[in-house]
């Protein structure tokens, strides 16, 4: 059995609360409709805030802010339309993404409904991963990993500082649960990795090295790789610092499902449905105005992938793209 079928299946005995929970909002509701609110939190919000809600995950250890423990709150601490404003629109400057138009009206109430009683009021357990339903049979036997899936002993703990079972429990998380938990938690995480996003499958072809001084290139239309021609930069001399500003967002922001050459050919956009702008594309740039441009990027385009970037980039940021869009691309209408 799938975890989605079983999460999506769990009988009303994994309910902490045996009677009818009652919600703020007055009434009492059935058991069918609070499973039902289990049923969507454990497929789209454990994985932030966890299947018991406090926020003892993977994804905890590397966003900021952090998830909300709902274990933490009080019914007068956060209210019940607060949480549905958040679920329906999102929180900006956060990872809490807005699931309008991803599930209805009723499901958001559902969720938060299930989290005020779940959560918030009773401090439940619910849902464990590792069981027998799930594929997990006799899990405790694992038991000497747990302290390293839990970050109780940061994985960089030097091995002669560890007991024997915690050198055992150690070998079997790196050869076991490694893949799911990453490294749960480190004392020194190393440096912060830094990368240049690439569309197109690297089939065994060096790309080149784009950070060296200066840049180490490769033969685009030689290379194993069609899409690789439209990830290469265009060298354009001249640029003023605002274009050279534009450039530098533009190749961070906008070039994975644009290309770096603004045409939408590269992998990304070549099976995106409706694929990306070709910003060179003299037909559809001919009447395009730095106004409506700048709309588009901050306001996003609704029913395609264009997202909104509003809560991204600065007004003057997406100026700036504008600008380098004109001056490389083709020249944007005042």
């Amino acid at each position: 059995m799938t975890f989605r079928a079983w999460a999506g299946g769990l009988m009303t005995a994994l309910a902490v609360l045996s009677a009818a929970p009652t919600f703020a909002g007055g009434g009492r509701t059935d058991d069918a409709r609070h499973e039902a609110g289990r049923k969507i939190y454990n497929f789209r919000c454990y994985f932030c805030h966890g299947y018991s809600g406090d926020a003892k995950t993977l994804a905890t250890t590397y966003l900021a802010p952090k998830p909300r423990d709902f274990t933490r709150d009080d019914e007068k601490s956060i209210s019940r339309k607060q949480m549905v404003d958040a679920v329906r629109d999102g929180k900006p400057g956060t990872a809490m993404k807005g699931f309008k138009g991803i599930i209805s009206e009723s499901d958001i109430e559902l969720v938060v409904d299930f989290v005020r009683v779940e959560f918030i009021r009773g401090k439940a357990e619910n849902t464990r991963y590792h069981t027998a339903a799930n594929g997990w049979p006799n899990h405790e036997r694992n038991k000497l990993a747990f302290p390293f899936a839990s970050g109780k002993i940061p994985l960089d703990r030097p091995w002669e500082q560890l007991n024997p079972d915690e050198q055992r429990g150690k070998r079997l998380f790196l050869t076991t649960c490694i893949s799911c938990h990453d490294h749960a938690r480190t004392e020194d995480p190393g440096p912060v990795w830094g990368g240049r996003p690439l569309s197109y499958p690297r089939n065994h072809f060096d790309p080149g090295d784009y950070t060296s001084a200066p840049p180490t290139k490769v033969d685009a239309i030689a290379s194993a790789s069609p899409y690789q021609l439209h990830d290469v930069v265009p060298e354009v001399a001249g640029l003023s610092p605002g274009e050279k500003r534009g450039e530098k967002l533009y190749q961070a922001n906008c070039a994975f499902c644009h290309g770096a050459t603004g045409t939408g050919k590269n992998w990304i956009g070549s099976f995106m449905e409706p694929h990306p702008r070709d910003l060179t594309d003299p037909a559809f740039m001919r009447d395009m105005t730095r106004g409506r441009l700048a709309h588009t990027i901050r306001e996003g385009l609704p029913n395609t992938s264009m997202p909104a970037w509003k809560s991204v980039l600065k007004a003057d940021e997406i100026d700036a793209i504008v600008a380098y869009v004109s001056r490389v691309f083709h020249p944007v209408k005042p």
